[in-house]
């Protein structure tokens, strides 16, 4: 579904990817696992149109993708869900999810306000705060909307930027429930993620980022090797 090849994308005169080749599978939950610095974040703004790469390849449903900007490559259908949620704090939480759906919104506004009764189905807390500013949400509600607003654009496959950071742990079994019933429902995800417990939960294939590189990569069974674990994030 998703291709990308000898990807490298810099920061200056700082090169943080330095020739990233990885597959996406259509259904599947792909994990990007390594340690921090090590380009996961780069990567995802690469692939969401946020950086422009220096070369290489991005292949999405046989489409490519390769430096479009960020607008184009939401209609095609992959949808960035960043890094601490990123909402916008002074909007109310409807008023986000509006935002999600910008590039549906002119055409389709009849769909885009169902889609929001859906979404509120799904998110009951989200409609109790419809009209609240999101700034003011907590953390894991703030995470739920930053789901719900990638889910708006109606995207084949969701980024997801570390959904964990910074939420007490019974809110994070419910972000990673959410994200494996995502999946379950036929959206592929590429989930960059520093608990690799959690990710080994529910992840179908593999890569380890280390120094912008891909270190290692497999399929589930092979991650129980602990010499692995230990590769990618101290460089044992």
């Amino acid at each position: 579904m998703l291709e990308v090849k000898n990807l490298e994308t810099s920061y200056g005169l700082i090169k943080a990817l330095k020739g990233v080749t990885l597959t996406a599978k259509k259904g599947n939950l792909t994990c990007i696992l390594g340690p921090n610095g090590a380009g996961k974040t780069t990567l995802l703004f690469t692939l969401s149109g946020i950086l422009k790469a220096t070369s290489g390849q991005i292949v999405f449903e046989n489409k490519d993708l390769f430096n479009l900007n960020a607008s184009l490559i939401v209609e095609n259908g992959l949808a960035l869900v960043p890094e601490n949620r990123l909402v916008f704090p002074q909007l109310s939480v409807r008023e986000n999810l509006l935002a999600g759906a910008y590039t549906r919104l002119r055409k389709h506004k009849e769909a885009v306000n169902n889609d929001i009764d859906d979404l509120f189905k799904r998110f009951p807390i989200l409609k109790q705060r419809s009209s609240q500013m999101a700034g003011t949400m907590s953390g894991g509600e703030q995470q739920m909307l930053a789901v719900a607003r990638a889910l708006m654009s109606k995207p084949k496959m969701i980024l997801m930027d570390e959904p964990s950071v910074g939420l007490a742990p019974m809110i994070v079994d419910d972000i990673f429930s959410i994200i494996k019933e995502l999946n379950q429902e036929g959206i592929s995800i590429i989930l960059v993620e520093q608990n690799a417990t959690k990710a080994l939960e529910i992840g179908d294939y593999f890569y380890f980022l280390n120094q912008g590189k891909v270190s290692f990569h497999g399929e589930k069974s092979e991650m129980s090797k602990e010499s692995i674990i230990k590769s990618a994030y101290l460089g044992q």
